[in-house]
């Protein structure tokens, strides 16, 4: 028995009206299931995935995943993660997943080298690429100078219990040779700078080695660490100038200083309660619920080191007006920090990035202003 194919509509859409109708259909199921299947077939020629408009509502997860993969791979971390696999511990042992202390060592570079131009000219972009190198390669090496002293207390520690040397991922010989190429590569970038920027970047290298050991025999590490992380405030300007201007180049030191200890503080709040468990020191311990008056003494002196480097710098109203927002900026930072709360210190600590980026802005354009200030008074 043959059905019209109106009626095959109405039997597959609307089987109740069949119903009350009282007609009886034996082959209807048949009928129905043959229907059903010409019909998906037609919509499965005619709309292919690949074909369709429609076809990133048809398979979402494919193509989603695939732009998740792609936004990644341009992070720090995506760049580690899509490394050969046996490069990866190396990478990880220099944290170059994790570039915010690069940025943290790079930043007092890029204010001196910006201090050391020429009245109403930008700063030395070679000089500013060339520290960008030398900071990647000495920030690696100081973290793996770091894990290899720390091996043992690393393993004690659940947030650096996975990194490569203790987790065994990286041999401490292997760790060593790696140390040696990374120091190499640097040393390339030293000498290109001048006799007197080659030897004073030299003399830093006894603080790189030994910063690691302070937290084992004193609660103020986060002080080494500042005169190391800050040395870049002397070599810039001498890189730029052949020798350093003492005037400008001690306090801007002084205040990179002041800086880290704010900056190192808040992130050492973070590993508190381990580092009491495993026995090493830190300013977070020592200051406990008094750090937000230690740090508000720190922003000060570094505000006050950061005025004499400007005066003595001859710097102009741009440079001035940065100095009162990044004295608002560590303000919040410290008054709104909860020292209880590793992911608020996270936070707080991963901002100085922007701050010392606005510093490095606010020097750029007051030396960019003092063109327009010796032109009008060469025009008066």
């Amino acid at each position: 028995m043959m059905l019209p194919a109106r009626l095959t509509s109405q039997v597959v859409l609307n089987p109740w009206r069949l119903r009350h109708h009282g007609t009886c259909y034996s082959n209807l199921p048949s009928l129905s299931s043959n229907y059903l299947k010409n019909q998906r077939k037609t919509e499965v020629s005619t709309h292919h995935p690949e074909n369709s408009p429609q076809s990133w509502l048809l398979s979402p997860p494919t193509r989603l995943d695939a732009t998740r993969k792609r936004l990644f791979s341009l992070s720090a971390a995506g760049i580690v993660n899509s490394a050969p696999a046996p490069m990866q511990p190396y990478l990880r042992l220099m944290r170059l997943d994790k570039p915010i202390g690069t940025w943290l060592l790079y930043l007092p570079c890029t204010w001196s080298i910006g201090l050391a131009a020429d009245p109403g000219c930008l700063p030395h972009l070679g000089m500013l690429t060339l520290f960008g190198t030398g900071a990647l390669l000495m920030r690696g090496a100081g973290c793996t100078i770091n894990d290899m002293w720390d091996k043992d207390f690393d393993k004690k520690v659940a947030r650096t219990a996975t990194r490569p040397i203790a987790a065994g991922e990286i041999t401490q010989m292997q760790a060593l040779v790696f140390l040696g190429g990374q120091l190499s590569l640097a040393l390339g970038v030293l000498l290109c700078l001048n006799y007197y920027s080659i030897a004073l970047g030299a003399a830093s290298l006894s603080l790189v080695v030994t910063y690691p050991l302070m937290k084992r025999i004193t609660y103020w590490p986060q002080l080494v660490l500042g005169l190391t992380f800050n040395w870049g405030a002397l070599l810039g300007w001498s890189a730029v100038i052949g020798s350093c201007e003492w005037s400008v180049c001690l306090p801007l030191y002084f205040s990179g200083v002041m800086w880290t200890l704010i900056y190192d503080t808040i992130y050492a709040h973070q590993d508190k309660d381990d580092d009491i468990r495993v026995g090493v020191k830190s300013t977070a311990l020592r200051f406990q619920e008094q750090t937000k008056p230690w740090l508000s003494g720190f922003m000060v002196a570094m505000m006050s080191g950061l005025i004499v480097a400007g005066v003595n710098a001859e710097q102009t109203l741009p440079y001035y007006a940065t100095l009162s927002t990044v004295a608002i900026h560590l303000t919040h930072q410290i008054y709104t920090l909860d020292i209880n709360k590793p992911e608020d210190c996270w936070k707080k600590f991963v901002s100085n990035r922007n701050l010392g980026l606005l510093l490095f802005l606010g020097i750029v354009c007051g030396n960019l202003w003092k063109e327009r200030r010796d032109t009008s008074l060469q025009n008066d």
